[in-house]
């Protein structure tokens, strides 16, 4: 049976041969021949061509525009998308960002203009020849992130090639070439002129994929963590109990969390797992507080949901998302109390919205200082004990039933409903009749 990786990588092989076969120049380029050097099945493809943007577009049938003034053009074969990019050069980088004059050009000077070397690469799919103009197979081989050319001009152009060259080197577990991260740190304020979207995404890669405690110590040694996550540079040298973390301060607790976070199969973590994990413990730093007991972080739940917020917006997360990383940082600190629990709490606390979130946040929180499990074993013992109608019964009463019994609609509904599922998840109450005989007797006299 043939895998999603070769039909996508068989699709992209079929464009190429259309592009030769029409009489053009066509090869794949960027991440995915970096992979096939690697011995690395690539997820995508991205493809170079002589071809015009009007010319690709007659050759295929079904092609989306999205950058013609660039010379990219969209070529969408079935549920599959490949960016297919005419040769071309950059101009007047003015913003640090973008480019203010595009012109179409040769493979060699299309290479030149690209950001790193090991992205430089040119496949041949067809006969399996690699153009190496920049030395990119060399630098593949000893494990380097190195700019094309001068690395104040590549920075220049696109300020955002210096997270990248982080993402990459710990993504890939290279090392960055010293030249090239010489300049990052010196031009590390400049990345405050890219959008903060931008930003969140790379930001995203990074800590999503293997290599994620690398990607935050190459942030911090070059200055970017400081201009873009300064809360959490904060974190350095805040020291806590021992008892309870004796891997050091909030930092080093960060770090190893991000060590421990679990490789999907598919090689993507959650984000917002991820995000949580950075984010849980930032207000620690502004909460510590030390007397003759020890130190302390009174408050300090609340004040990282509060600070966590301020950044989720400051990089312009979605609601959606915002919500969910929230959730996992206010509820964080609850696994401590889980087996004092009564059990219609405990039933409410394991039914929440993104438990499996929740329960792998307290894991990492586990792993990353004194490493005991007990209550990430209790959660989930009690989990594969108790049924889907255990955790979540049918109603015994409804808003409908109290108003035939005379309350009227307020407040009180929701007080009365809670305290009667309450009482059926803790197994006091199990049929309606004994439902309407605890709200009689209970709030009757309201």
């Amino acid at each position: 049976m043939i895998g999603e990786k070769e039909t996508l990588r068989a699709s992209a092989m079929d464009i190429v041969l259309r592009l030769q076969m029409a009489g053009y120049e066509a090869f794949f380029v960027g991440g995915c021949v970096r992979d096939f050097l690697r011995g690395v099945e690539p997820g995508d493809y991205d493809i170079v061509t002589s071809a015009r943007p009007d010319d690709v577009q007659k050759l295929f049938p079904h092609t989306v525009p999205v950058g013609a003034r660039f010379g990219v053009v969209l070529v969408v074969d079935g549920q599959h998308r490949y960016e297919v990019a005419t040769y071309r050069t950059e101009d007047g980088y003015d913003d640090g960002r973008r480019p203010s004059q595009v012109r179409f050009a040769t493979a060699q000077e299309d290479v030149r203009r690209r950001d790193f070397t090991v992205n430089g690469l040119l496949l041949d799919p067809l006969t399996g020849y690699v153009f190496d103009l920049v030395g990119g197979h060399m630098d593949i081989t000893r494990r380097i992130i190195r700019t094309i050319g001068d690395p104040e001009q590549r920075f220049a152009e696109d300020r955002l090639r210096m997270l990248r060259a982080v993402r990459f080197a710990a993504g890939l577990d290279f090392a960055v070439d010293p030249s090239t991260f010489a300049a990052v740190c010196r031009h590390a304020g400049a990345i405050r002129q890219i959008s903060v979207e931008r930003i969140r995404e790379e930001l995203t890669k990074m800590i999503t994929c293997s290599g994620a405690r690398r990607g935050l110590e190459l942030l911090d040694a070059s200055g970017l963590l400081m201009e873009i996550l300064p809360e959490v540079a904060a974190l350095k040298g805040v020291e806590q109990p021992k008892a309870f973390h004796p891997e050091g301060d909030v930092w080093q607790h960060i770090l190893q969390m991000l060590d421990h976070l679990p490789v999907a199969t598919d090689g993507v973590m959650d984000p917002c797992l991820s995000w949580a994990v950075l984010l849980h413990d930032i207000g620690k730093a502004p909460t510590r507080f030390v007397d003759c007991a020890g130190v302390h972080f009174y408050g300090h739940v609340q004040k990282s949901e509060e600070m966590a917020g301020e950044i989720l917006r400051r990089l312009k997360f979605s609601h959606a998302q915002t919500e969910t990383i929230l959730a996992l940082i206010r509820g964080h600190m609850t696994f401590m109390h889980v087996r004092d629990m009564r059990p219609g709490r405990l039933k409410r606390f394991l039914r929440q919205p993104d438990f499996d979130l929740h329960l792998k946040l307290h894991r990492l929180d586990c792993l990353g200082s004194h490493g005991m499990l007990d209550n990430y074993t209790f959660c989930l013992e009690n989990l594969s004990d108790l049924s889907a109608e255990q955790l979540h019964p049918p109603p015994l009463l409804t808003g409908d039933d109290l108003i035939a019994r005379g309350y009227t609609p307020g407040p009180l509904f929701k007080n009365i409903l809670n305290a009667v599922e309450e009482a059926q998840l803790s197994g006091e109450i199990q049929t309606k009749a004994e439902a309407e005989r605890m709200v009689e007797k209970r709030f009757s006299s309201r």
